[in-house]
């Protein structure tokens, strides 16, 4: 795992030097504490920062071919390199070290721009093809691996990070707000690929390759399956199959020359990915988990029970509300605003995972690709309510929602019915984001200053196709238009939710304790099988029961109790401790006239949010944190390089 940074340019003026390469190295040191490395040629310029897991006394980057004409930086792991290398051996090629980064000069020498498809991994990379004067950046399929870029008349610049453009001078990149990227943020939590919140500089998307050359960038989607590909089998090959693919995986992402363990929350995902690894491992397995001393979101005794029943090395931390001492350090790595409160339980996991081991398995993704979101039966039963006259259907999202009773904890029964009743007589794409967005189209109007909403006017006027951040489902749920509404959601969430938010997360927060993580759910193989099953082998309405092939391919592996629990999430009890321990730093915050005057937000309608939030008139915990993460972000990263906003 590593971070690389770099860029071409035609105009020598616009040249990156030495100094202004070796700090966009230093700024991301984090991704790798073990070795750096850099070089310049008349045309580009290519940085490294490494953590060493595999060919340790090797795999020193930037690394070339045989004749110096290609050469590469690249973060992440290629799972399929051995394969790899022997194929490039058998046609000729020499290779000097024994790890996969130099497999991949030889292969774009063999294969070209169709490399990527061959490649089995997590990745971010960078190719300079000095000959053609050519610039080939690549991403992994699900978005694993991070990958920014700024792209301007003359020269194109990279990162694996945001902060580390950010050391650029302003003139080569100014630090200018994207209105539609500040309006999506609140929408979502979060800011999906392609934009930033910089303008100017964006996400190479997951699954694409983009091509520099001669001043010209053009990006190519070189993963796209068939997503309305249904294949019906019977639910004993589902499960076989599963069981062959993902045990594969596993075993192919336990390989390392450093200590490795796996997160461990005690829920059916990570709890299976740990099966397996203590079945493939002749040693016990070290996990780790985090709690709170709220029980609603607890989960240390189900880690634990699934810990002594396979016999791992199991250890257990504890998060309580002086995590807002944690604050600073998290919103200095979260480079962009970033809303996912689960982002604090995981960057302390990671740091003290990272004081045992250096590699850390995950079960990101299997919610995504198996059903297991509680709104996923949201839709199927909206689904079925859809075929109700509209009459009863507007009886249902209209007066019957508002008198349903809810609640202002976050985590209630009645209030996850009460949200679902709120969006029955909308569309699939329009319910779907009532029920996943952050503040929806008439809160962020009215949260909005006068001068803010011009300024989003204007930006909306010159990309009308972005304008509304409704946009990003609608092409999303567009891709697989005959497949079930269930199977339409979990895509969705695959292509925005996944890459914006859930890794975007783990990458940075495991990062930024230079401890890495992988995925074995994300192994394409494994996502291209579940993508093709029936949703009726992954959720039955009837008994409420969810990642039905998922359970029934690894009965054997996991405790009959936690087949049996419902899912808790990762998240954090922000409702209570802004009620409590917390109110005051909150109030503190969002109320200082730094934050009032930066023009974005009208400042009675941020006090409202607070006053009822902490009255316990209404539940805002999500709403608040994500105003809170904002504003810490303006203070860390465009406070102190620009003196305000």
């Amino acid at each position: 795992m590593c971070g690389i940074c770099g860029a071409a340019w035609t105009d020598p003026a616009r040249a990156v030097g030495r100094d202004e390469l070796a700090a966009m190295v230093a700024r991301i040191e984090h991704r790798g504490p073990d070795d750096s490395g850099t070089r310049i040629d008349e045309h580009s310029a290519l940085g490294f920062r490494r953590l060493s897991i595999v060919d340790l006394s090797g795999g020193h980057q930037p690394l070339s071919n045989e004749d110096g004409t290609v050469w590469t930086v690249f973060n992440g792991e290629i799972y399929n390199f051995p394969a790899l290398r022997h194929r490039l051996e058998a046609r000729g090629h020499t290779l000097r070290s024994s790890g996969d980064t130099e497999v991949l000069v030889h292969l774009y020498e063999d294969e070209g721009l169709s490399m990527f498809r061959l490649l089995r991994g997590m990745f971010a990379l960078a190719i300079w093809d000095a000959p053609r004067h050519r610039l080939v950046l690549g991403r992994d399929r699900l978005g694993q691996k991070p990958l920014v870029y700024r792209h301007d008349s003359g020269r194109i610049a990279f990162a694996s990070e945001l902060k580390a453009l950010m050391t650029l001078p302003e003139a080569d990149l100014p630090r200018r707000l994207d209105p539609l990227a500040l309006d999506r943020y609140l929408a979502y939590g979060y800011i999906n690929h392609p934009s930033t919140i910089l303008e100017g500089v964006y996400k190479l998307p997951p699954a694409h390759y983009a091509v520099w050359q001669e001043g010209h960038l053009e990006l190519t989607r070189y993963w796209d399956p068939d997503w309305d590909r249904e294949i019906d089998r019977s639910p004993e090959e589902d499960a076989e199959e599963l069981r062959a693919t993902l045990d594969q995986a596993v075993r192919e992402q336990m390989v390392a020359d450093v200590p490795l363990g796996a997160f461990l929350s005690g829920g059916v995902d990570s709890s299976i990915i740990v099966g397996l690894m203590q079945r493939a491992s002749d040693r016990p397995v070290k996990t780790f988990s985090i709690g709170f001393g709220d029980p609603a979101f607890d989960e240390t005794r189900y880690a634990e029970m699934v810990a002594q029943a396979m016999g791992t090395e199991h250890h257990a931390f504890t998060v309580e509300p002086r995590a807002w001492e944690t604050l600073p350090a998290l919103a200095e790595q979260f480079d962009e605003p970033f809303a996912d409160s689960s982002a604090l339980p995981t960057w302390h996991v990671a740091r003290e995972t990272r004081r045992h081991v250096t590699v850390a398995l995950t079960g990101d993704a299997g919610d995504e690709l198996f059903g297991g979101y509680d709104r996923y039966r949201a839709v199927a039963l909206a689904d079925r309510l859809d075929r109700l006259p509209a009459g009863l259907r507007g009886f249902l999202g209209g007066p019957l929602a508002r008198a349903w009773p809810t609640s202002v904890r976050a985590k209630t029964r009645m209030r996850q019915v009460r949200r679902m009743l709120e969006g029955i007589d909308q569309g699939l794409e329009a319910r779907y984001l009532r029920w996943v967005g952050m503040f929806d189209e008439t809160a962020r109007a009215s949260l909005y200053s006068d001068d803010f909403l011009e300024h989003l006017a204007r930006s909306a006027a010159r990309s009308p196709d972005e304008a509304d951040p409704a946009s990003i489902l609608a092409r999303a749920f567009a891709v697989a238009p005959k497949r079930d509404p269930v199977t339409r959601a979990s895509i969705v969430d695959l292509l925005t939710y996944l890459p914006g938010d859930l890794l975007v997360k783990v990458d940075l927060a495991s990062m930024g304790h230079s401890l890495e993580c992988r995925s074995p759910f994300l192994d394409h193989r494994v996502v291209e099988l579940a993508l093709a099953m029936p949703i009726r082998r992954k959720l039955r309405l009837r008994g409420g029961r969810s990642k039905v092939v998922l359970k029934e391919a690894f009965a054997d592996l996991l405790p009959p109790e936690i087949l049996r629990r419902r899912k808790m999430g990762f998240g954090v009890p922000i409702d209570r401790w802004f009620r409590g321990e917390l109110k005051e730093e909150l109030r503190a915050v969002l109320l200082d006239p730094v934050a009032l005057n930066r023009g974005l937000f009208r400042p009675e309608a941020v006090e409202a949010l607070i006053d009822e939030h902490v009255g316990s008139r209404r539940d805002h915990a999500y709403r608040l944190w994500s105003l809170l993460m904002l504003e810490l972000w303006f203070r860390h990263h465009m406070d102190r390089r620009s003196g305000g906003v």
